[in-house]
């Protein structure tokens, strides 16, 4: 969960600066950032299964078939959402800076990295180490606000950060062995959602730019693949064809986007900022 629980408190404020007016309209951000959260992770939930149905494909393939497919469906959406200009223009903007440029970059590589990561455990039946990444993913972004970021966190935020990390603790000592990949996925994410704070564009436009930016490599591989006579796409059956370029049309990312977008607060907090919040109101 992406800080749903702040919206109340922020619609509160809101109402006692600009009226019960604003009030409804924070009331129908908090609703419509809810839902999309809902959606978001019912359909990550499924995910594994989708993938389960691609496992004769290799990892790196799938990774490059959604780069490609998921930019020209982004695009798609941007044109509907009549935001394809401002996506040139934002295009443009980071394009000629250098320093945002390379943000750019490193949250491209870094998405594609936990992308990557998530396809190969979910079709390499480490699928409990890979959801225990997203358990310890929410304390690495804890972390890197309160170091990075410099927020400050209450009593009542700190016992929910410590009760946290107790849990993933236990969890990750009974796991046996070193869970890397659970930890590559949390890292990847977590330092992915602070490089996207310096980027400072909407979600939709953040990840059309990223898999814009990716895209060249994606490209070239899938050449190469058909190069060598091992590309899958078009080459397989009709059955993997299309779950290989309908991937895009289960956009679990998608709705996380959209749900950060209708939170109301821009934040690395994750579900136990949520929790913590609960607890100090």
């Amino acid at each position: 969960m992406i800080n749903q629980l702040m919206v109340s408190a922020l619609s509160r404020s809101h109402q006692h600066f600009y009226g019960k007016e604003r009030g409804g309209e924070m009331e129908n951000e908090e609703r419509l950032g809810i839902i999309y959260t809902a959606l978001a992770y019912t359909l990550w939930g499924l995910l594994p299964v989708y993938w389960k149905l691609v496992q004769h494909v290799p990892a790196d393939e799938i990774l490059a078939n959604r780069v490609f497919w998921s930019f020209w469906f982004m695009l798609i959406l941007l044109i509907a959402m009549r935001q394809f200009g401002q996506f040139k223009k934002e295009a443009l903007s980071l394009f000629r800076r250098p320093k945002l440029f390379a943000a750019l970059v490193a949250a491209s590589v870094l998405i594609s990295i936990n992308w990557f990561v998530y396809i190969w455990a979910v079709n390499s039946e480490q699928m409990v180490e890979a959801s225990l990444g997203y358990y310890i993913n929410p304390l690495v972004s804890v972390l890197l606000g309160v170091f990075v970021l410099k927020e400050v966190l209450s009593k009542a935020q700190v016992l929910s950060f410590i009760l946290a990390l107790v849990g993933v603790l236990i969890l990750t000592i009974s796991y046996g062995s070193f869970p890397w990949i659970a930890f590559a996925l949390a890292f990847s994410f977590g330092f992915y959602g602070l490089v996207k704070k310096m980027l400072r564009v909407n979600a939709a436009i953040g990840l059309t730019l990223e898999t814009l930016t990716i895209m060249p490599i994606a490209l070239i591989y899938l050449g190469y693949l058909q190069g060598t006579g091992s590309l899958s796409l078009f080459h397989v059956s009709l059955t993997t064809d299309i779950l290989l370029v309908g991937r895009v049309l289960l956009p679990r990312s998608r709705f996380y986007y959209l749900q950060m977008e209708h939170s109301g607060f821009h934040s690395l907090w994750s579900g136990f900022y949520n929790i913590s919040h609960r607890l100090s109101h």
